[in-house]
């Protein structure tokens, strides 16, 4: 699980010292504005923190696979995750696909980070994992993030209620594969 960049960003598995970063991030309430039931719970304490990169480290090494720390190139600073992730499901009546998701601390949205992740994890799945779909979901009133999936190629599918929350499916087929 080698680190790879994009033009400002640094992609690299979550580590410990990211703990602060990710608490300011799934503490923040207009960041679990549209995650609901789908997030997890906001968290509490650095333990917390802690407690869900432990919980992502395992999915590394049980599925070489696992959301990663996005990184500021310009100033090394956590400015919260992407990623890819194995989901055994079910989820929208699917199973055992790969999930594309990516979430960041307000103060960097609106700058095209979102997009710059999202697009560096979908090449690298299919370039570098060789993965033949990918897919994600979004809750249908997060614009930004539909708009996000839509602009790196995913296709959008049927709406689906996920524990509690009205989703739109996306997904695409590796390139490789037509």
């Amino acid at each position: 699980m080698l680190p790879f960049a994009t033009a400002r960003l640094l992609l690299r598995p979550l580590q410990a010292e990211d703990a602060p970063g990710m608490l300011a991030l799934d503490s923040d309430p207009s960041v679990h504005r549209y995650l609901g039931g789908i997030g997890g719970p906001p968290a509490a304490s650095l333990a917390d923190s802690l407690g869900t990169i432990a919980f992502i480290q395992a999915q590394y090494a049980a599925t070489g696979i696992g959301r990663w720390a996005v990184i500021s190139r310009a100033r090394g600073e956590f400015m919260g995750w992407a990623g890819l992730k194995l989901v055994a499901g079910p989820v929208n009546g699917q199973r055992d696909f790969y999930d594309l998701g990516y979430r960041f601390l307000p103060r960097y949205w609106g700058q095209g980070y979102g997009y710059e992740a999202a697009q560096a994890w979908l090449r690298h799945g299919f370039e570098t994992l060789k993965l033949p779909r990918i897919c994600g979901y979004a809750d249908v009133r997060n614009a930004a993030s539909c708009r996000i999936l839509e602009k790196i190629g995913l296709v959008p599918g049927n709406e689906f209620v996920e524990n509690g929350v009205v989703c739109r499916w996306y997904e695409t087929q590796s390139p490789a594969a037509h």
